[in-house]
């Protein structure tokens, strides 16, 4: 009887002991898993970054291999693939024509799967250009459908985008202005009813960007 109580005294000590110890076993296990996904979310958001940098300086260097005519492209700082300086040539018989306008690229870190920002750093007189020089053209709309149903899905942004497939939509915006939703309302408006004001405004922005070089 006596052998027997000591016995089950003994069990009861041994399982608490593998309690205690399961139990530090399953917070140290918590731990660990908080800490591996801690450091996967910064793997994905690393690669993520690594793909959009490896990306980008393909394009920058082919870019370089092979200029385009109609605009210049290269890096605002060369420790930044993110941020680009371009300047886009006025296209010929067009209003523009003649002017040298800069402007910045801007690149988010999960590029190509949403659009990068391009503001003309440069003076600008546009019904698609907002008067902080942000340009508005649909490939530079975040992907999916209109919330206000203005734009297809399928003009909106595409990760099959380049630089230069931007830069390429944004002369030809230059050549064909759109006021029908119109970014800067005052130039729409001067577009539609004022063209030889309009006009003039553009030839002074056209001389003063020649006058920048």
């Amino acid at each position: 009887m006596n052998f027997y109580k000591t016995h089950l005294h003994i069990s009861r000590q041994e399982i608490l002991r593998l309690f205690i110890k399961w139990t530090c076993y399953i917070h140290c296990a918590q731990v660990l898993l908080r800490r591996i996904l801690l450091l996967s979310g910064v793997c994905v958001g690393t690669m993520a970054d690594t793909q959009a940098s490896l990306l980008l300086r393909k394009q920058l260097k082919d870019l370089s291999r092979r200029p385009v005519e109609g605009f210049s492209a290269g890096l605002v700082d060369d420790s930044n693939i993110f941020e680009w300086n371009v300047t886009i040539i006025g296209p010929p018989d067009t209003l523009y024509e003649g002017g040298f306008f800069n402007a910045i690229m801007s690149f988010p870190p999960n590029y190509p799967n949403s659009p990068p920002s391009v503001r003309f750093t440069s003076e600008m007189w546009h019904p698609n250009v907002y008067p902080d020089g942000r340009v508005c053209i649909s490939i530079l709309h975040a992907p999916g459908d209109d919330p206000n149903g203005y734009e297809l899905a399928s003009e909106r942004w595409s990760p099959v985008h380049t630089v230069e497939t931007i830069l390429l939509s944004i002369i030809a915006m230059l050549s064909s202005p759109n006021d029908e939703s119109p970014a800067n309302i005052d130039a729409a408006k001067e577009w539609r009813e004022s063209r030889e004001e309009f006009k003039r405004k553009v030839s002074r922005i056209v001389r003063r960007s020649q006058e920048a070089l």
